[in-house]
């Protein structure tokens, strides 16, 4: 486990199509001090150079992307993906400059996300970095749907879904998160839908970018439609733990624990992490130590101050 905050070696760029908008979006990856967070940057439209920071206090809408900002204003929105490979490639400060109010969708997955922070590098800063630490079971629960968050010693995500659809069915996907587990395991999964639900999204002005280029598609024979089928068996489930893994990148912290959930989506991720930090015993701010000979990391509280991420 790295203990010191870092941020990527030089400026990057991706371009692609908004999955929402179905408009040219681009996004500028650029270094950023220790204690900055991700943090991006309007470069057009009415509040040009409106800074939203990636926090879940944010959040403005959960409806089937997770938008940042104000959704009748300025905003951020189909966060998920690159947020996800920000915590999965241990990523803490970052300056986003993004045209078209919207991530760009590329593959529908964040492999181009890890592509692109590969090619430039990660640097380490010597400012050391912070961990939220659960230390209570946490949970919400809306109908036959929960998500929890439990103590454990590392970072585990735990998700289980569950669709009428032969093609989906029931799926579950485990694992500790580790930059090698995320890059092999969760990035390349991609989002998913159904055709029979298309015209209702346009009709509603959303997926007018969606394509098989971008999305596992579900026709009405219930099988994938895309050419080459599926990148994992259970693709599906892996995509809803990486949506799980972005939506809670915005913490502002890592945390240390386990992250379950079952048949979630983005608002509920957002709802669960709202509930923990609203609730200071359920967790604890702490700092690493380097390991001495013949003992592991050791971890300490630290007091957070007042502006800290956590707090709501």
């Amino acid at each position: 486990m790295n203990i010191y905050q870092t941020t990527i070696k030089s400026r990057v760029t991706l371009s692609g199509t908004g999955v929402h908008s179905g408009k040219p979006v681009s996004v500028n990856f650029m270094p950023a001090d220790a204690d900055t967070g991700i943090v991006f940057q309007l470069l057009d439209g009415p509040q040009q150079g409106k800074e939203i920071r990636a926090l879940v206090s944010e959040v403005g809408s959960t409806d089937l992307c997770t938008m940042l900002g104000d959704p009748n204003g300025g905003h951020v929105a189909t966060v998920e993906h690159l947020m996800a490979a920000v915590l999965g490639l241990g990523l803490d400060n970052l300056f986003i400059e993004i045209s078209g109010g919207e991530v760009p969708i590329l593959d529908g997955s964040a492999a181009a996300f890890v592509e692109a922070v590969d090619h430039v590098g990660i640097e380490i800063l010597p400012v050391k970095r912070r961990f939220i630490r659960i230390l209570k079971p946490v949970r919400i629960e809306n109908g036959a749907s929960w998500a929890e968050f439990q103590p454990y010693a590392g970072t585990r995500f735990d998700v289980e879904i569950d669709f009428e659809s032969p093609a989906i069915g029931r799926q579950h996907f485990a694992c500790d998160l580790t930059a090698e587990t995320f890059r092999t395991e969760i990035s390349r999964s991609r989002t998913f839908g159904f055709m029979k639900d298309v015209e209702r999204l346009w009709a509603a002005g959303y997926a007018l970018g969606s394509s098989l280029e971008n999305s596992l598609v579900i026709g009405d024979d219930n099988r994938v439609i895309n050419m080459g089928g599926l990148r994992y068996p259970n693709e599906f489930v892996r995509h809803k733990m990486l949506d799980a893994m972005g939506d809670l990148a915005l913490a502002g912290a890592r945390f240390i624990g386990c992250f379950r959930s079952y048949r979630g989506g983005h608002r509920m991720n957002a709802a669960a992490l709202r509930r923990l930090l609203s609730d200071r015993s359920a967790f604890e701010i702490v700092e690493t130590s380097r390991p001495e000979r013949g003992r592991g990391l050791e971890m300490s509280a630290v007091s957070a101050p007042v502006h800290a991420p956590w707090v709501i």
